[in-house]
């Protein structure tokens, strides 16, 4: 059995380029093939290094504690409908504060509608999209996910989260005091709604591209900023981010999780680090129930 720590960080540098599209899949198995020494073979280093998705569901879909459903609504820019997760506490009383919760550049997977399922859990309503629902949605691979979504224009998918945060507005069990959490891809498309939604309370981005410093000065939200230590890919643009917030006196926390990778919230692969992502998600339910009560 493979384990973590026989992995050098280079596989993990290597999985980042693949997972965001620097390098193809061929390219992948080529350069991951320097890795299978000692007796791991490339088809065992595979195996452990994506994702499992089958075996790491915290909360099922149907799961007593929650209502959970499919619901649509229609998407702004990119035609047709929008399919998402809709889920909530089966005993809430009254109205929730809502949170929009953003997938990665691959669609709505498992591991995401999984986490829109732990924030209702923590008191929520919330939403989880699917990006993907133009072309026929999230496909059941991650592979095939990531050449869908880059068939889409980043900025005409902006527009369907926004459109789902207008959703949960006007929802019946929704406060109205909404939230947005997402990682990567979804990073930055948090960043960009505390840009271009006035309304939007809080918005905590895993991992994700930063704002230009020009659109800096529109945010209105409280913004919980997360970065993993490793990933010098999104960090590089931290700094003048900071800068920027500060100059604009915007209301922020920034943490920086020392010596885990990119992806580390996401516990379907070796990325995964369960410290930093206990400690990450626990700061951000507390960040939501404060800026959304």
């Amino acid at each position: 059995m493979i384990r973590k720590e026989d992995i050098s960080q280079e596989v993990f540098d290597l999985y980042d380029d693949y997972a965001h599209n620097r390098i193809d899949r061929r390219q992948f198995m080529d350069k991951l093939a320097a890795y299978a020494i000692g007796g791991i073979t490339v088809a065992s280093l595979l195996s452990f290094i994506m994702p499992n998705y089958q075996d790491k569901i915290q909360i099922a879909t149907d799961d007593p504690r929650l209502d959970t459903s499919i619901i649509t609504y229609d998407s702004p820019k990119g035609g047709g409908e929008i399919k998402a997760q809709l889920s909530k506490p089966k005993d809430a009383k009254g109205k929730l504060p809502g949170i929009v919760v953003v997938h990665e550049n691959r669609g709505l997977n498992p591991h995401i509608a999984d986490v829109g399922r732990r924030a209702a859990l923590a008191g929520f309503i919330s939403v989880s999209p699917d990006a993907l629902s133009p072309l026929g949605g999230y496909p059941g691979n991650d592979d095939d996910g990531r050449t869908m979504q880059r068939e889409r224009d980043r900025g005409e998918m902006l527009q369907d989260f926004i459109a789902a945060f207008t959703y949960l507005q006007s929802h019946p069990d929704c406060t109205g005091n909404i939230g947005v959490v997402g990682f990567c891809f979804g990073g930055w498309i948090s960043n960009m709604m505390a840009v271009e939604v006035p309304d939007l309370k809080a918005a905590v981005p895993f991992y994700g591209g930063q704002p230009s410093a020009d659109q800096v000065p529109q945010i209105q939200a409280a913004l919980l900023l997360q970065y993993a230590g490793l990933d010098t890919r999104v960090n590089a643009g931290w700094p003048d981010y900071e800068a920027a917030l500060k100059a604009n006196n915007k209301d922020y926390k920034a943490y920086i999780y020392p010596d885990v990778n990119h992806g580390f919230n996401n516990d379907t692969t070796p990325r995964y680090d369960k410290a930093a992502a206990d400690l990450a998600w626990q700061r951000t339910i507390d960040f939501f129930n404060e800026k959304l009560a």
